[in-house]
């Protein structure tokens, strides 16, 4: 039904942005990825999903058309919803991703929160082949580092958000603040989603 929604940036975390269209405020769920890209940014163009269920409408916002694309194939698996497959995006870049699918890696996949290794492999059986039209090795935009303090509470808060307890959250991101100092928040949500 939508196909993009270009406006001012007028809210961002790690898990949703608003963006402010002739007056609307349309809020889109959205992966680590488009994060990454569009922080610090005030206008932002995102590439729409739009999902209508019984007891929801739910928009999702893209970066990329590519993100999208292999959005739409990973939630065409039966058993992968929207959820899952934002946070398998979130958990992987869409590079790391497609090498995941190319060799066949289910083991590595199902560290995905909500992910098991049955669907892992289902993933990888049905959209091998699909992969390739993709055509996508873009590697994730870095965000400017920020405070150690910042960045902990903008993980702590993503981590939350995706639906983690917040004390094993917090244990994980501090063990990650103390092996790098400098990472940035988009990294620490990735590597706290491996180790939850």
């Amino acid at each position: 039904m939508y196909e993009y929604i270009s406006g001012s940036l007028t809210e961002l975390s790690p898990a949703y942005a608003v963006v402010e269209a002739f007056g609307v405020g349309y809020y889109l769920n959205i992966s680590l990825q488009t994060f990454s890209a569009i922080e610090g940014a005030e206008q932002a163009k995102l590439y729409t999903h739009f999902v209508v269920r019984e007891d929801a409408q739910i928009l999702y916002g893209f970066a990329s058309r590519q993100e999208r694309e292999l959005f739409r194939l990973l939630i065409s698996v039966s058993g992968v919803g929207g959820n899952t497959a934002r946070m398998i995006l979130s958990t992987y870049s869409t590079s790391e991703l497609q090498n995941i699918i190319a060799t066949g890696n289910a083991v590595l996949l199902k560290n995905v929160k909500g992910l098991g290794l049955k669907t892992a492999q289902k993933i990888i059986v049905e959209l091998s082949g699909k992969m390739i039209d993709l055509g996508v090795a873009a590697k994730p935009v870095v965000a400017e580092a920020v405070p150690n303090s910042e960045v902990y509470n903008e993980t702590i808060a993503a981590l939350v958000m995706l639906g983690f307890q917040k004390t094993a959250s917090e244990k994980v991101v501090k063990a990650i603040l103390k092996e790098d100092s400098a990472i940035q928040v988009e990294e620490a949500v990735r590597l706290a989603l491996r180790r939850l």
